[in-house]
């Protein structure tokens, strides 16, 4: 039995208002114990669950033993859980509560989350099968679990309890939310891709989407057995990054695309300068020689931004060999044409995008961002000349990831850029017996022209890579 149905069954109920100094208070069972009082949550609405009240004070005397402590910088995350931990059982020692020792347990650990942990988070963050946490109101948490999304039971007890895991989040980046400020990006110390937004843009209370990452990032061997890509299309993909062709992973939100521009960025020879230009750092580079730039917001008197763009713009001055841009989102797309254009070739990056033809649309659009009356095909131009591999992902139905296109650039025909289709997923393919597509990747039979280029780099294509016929998967899981 729950510990809080259990304190309703005994009658068991706190009292209101603030607690006593030090600790908790508590009523005895009434004679008419089979209806308890409702507890009052934080925010002070009645929740019905004395459990939700019995946290809400514990924590309320837990905060003013710690005092300053629980903000001390020089204290490790587990310097600080031990202190937690300590004086918790102090403020439960103190009181007397109707808990059993496993009751006891479960209360310190879920106090403990709350106060220095992602609260009632913490344990889909800790679980590896949950890929991503949308918390859409302290009432409705969604999680995504083998690509398809999930209700929980779990809650939140207050828009304030909320704002402070946000709050938490986000300041230990250096980034800020409040009224004025009311949207922000950050990222966990994993390295999971955190998004809040609070009222009065949410008009709905605070929400906040939180997008994982593996904790030891996936290797090109894992996506194949994901059935992501095949074994021949990882082999030619490892080609066309060693061999220092401009490639743009492109797709639609949560379709993989800096999962695999992270397995396509180990494909670069460890000799090489690379610096990484993001909004919120998600690259994890496996190479020595890796330079990580973040972009910073303004500050609360609208100072101190530093944008993308400016970081590419810096990044020419620091002698990279490769540049990789986290996602491609406005003005600084002229800017990365043009260093993939003057010598910085074998850049990466990411775009979303619907399909390799909408991909270029888009970044005819955001280089017009960037404030220069450019003409149309001066920029289509540049595309074409700087852009060589186009790799689209997609999310199935069933959930999983696929590369469905790998379309090169092949240049201008008049005034529309020529593309040629060199792989394409079947669309048409079975279901297996685990409810995942049985999905077939096609050569089309198109030799890419950059061919020469990657024998120049001492890389030799078989020519049945691109001969008719279908590249089977492996078989596996599914991602």
């Amino acid at each position: 039995m729950k510990l809080s149905e259990r304190l309703k069954e005994q009658g068991w109920e706190t009292r209101g208002g603030a607690p006593a100094a030090g600790g908790v208070a508590w009523s005895a069972p009434t004679s008419d114990s089979h209806q308890p009082a409702a507890a009052v949550s934080e925010n002070g609405a009645e929740s019905g669950d004395p459990l939700d009240t019995l946290k809400s004070r514990v924590q309320h005397a837990l905060f003013n033993r710690l005092g300053g402590r629980l903000y001390d910088a020089s204290l490790t995350d587990e310097q600080l859980r031990d202190l937690v931990n300590r004086e918790l059982n102090a403020v439960l020692e103190a009181e007397q509560l109707p808990l059993r020792p496993e009751e006891r347990q479960q209360l310190v650990a879920v106090v403990s989350d709350d106060v220095i942990g992602y609260g009632p988070m913490e344990r889909y963050l800790a679980d590896p099968s949950v890929t991503e946490v949308m918390v859409n109101s302290v009432q409705s948490i969604y999680i995504e679990r083998g690509g398809k999304l999930v209700e929980t039971e779990t809650r939140f007890t207050s828009d304030d309890q909320l704002r402070r895991v946000i709050e938490r989040i986000v300041s230990k980046v250096g980034r800020r939310i409040d009224e004025s400020s009311p949207m922000v990006d950050a990222r966990l110390p994993d390295g999971s891709r955190v998004n809040a937004i609070i009222p009065p843009l949410a008009v709905d209370g605070p929400a906040m989407t939180i997008r994982k990452f593996a904790s030891g990032g996936f290797t090109i061997d894992d996506l194949v057995s994901f059935r992501t890509l095949t074994r021949p299309v990882s082999e030619f993909l490892s080609a066309c990054v060693a061999g220092r062709l401009n490639i743009l992973v492109t797709g639609g939100t949560g379709s993989g695309k800096t999962t695999l521009l992270n397995v396509l960025s180990s494909f670069i020879p460890n000799t090489d300068r690379i610096v990484t230009i993001e909004d919120a750092v998600e690259l994890r580079l496996l190479q020595e020689h890796v330079i990580r730039l973040e972009a910073r917001p303004p500050n609360i008197e609208s100072r101190g931004e530093v944008t993308i763009r400016d970081l590419v713009r810096n990044s020419l001055r620091m002698r990279p060999d490769r540049i990789i841009v986290g996602e491609v989102r406005g003005g600084e797309a002229l800017d990365m044409l043009q260093a993939m254009n003057t010598g910085h070739e074998g850049s990466l990056s990411t775009l979303h995008a619907n399909s390799p033809r909408d991909a270029l649309a888009r970044l005819e659009t955001m280089v017009l961002m960037a404030g220069f009356d450019l003409p149309v095909r001066a920029i289509r131009e540049q595309v074409a000349s700087a852009v060589d591999l186009i790799v689209h992902t997609a999310r199935l139905r069933d959930g999983t990831r696929r590369v469905t296109h790998l379309v090169e650039v092949d240049g201008m025909e008049g005034d529309i850029i020529t593309l040629t289709e060199l792989f394409l997923y079947d669309h048409t393919a079975a279901i297996d017996a685990d409810g995942k597509f049985e999905n077939v990747i096609h050569p089309t039979g198109m030799r890419p022209k950059f061919e020469q280029k990657l024998v120049d780099a001492g890389f030799e294509l078989d020519a049945s890579q691109f001969g008719a016929g279908a590249l089977g998967f492996e078989t596996g899981g599914s991602w």
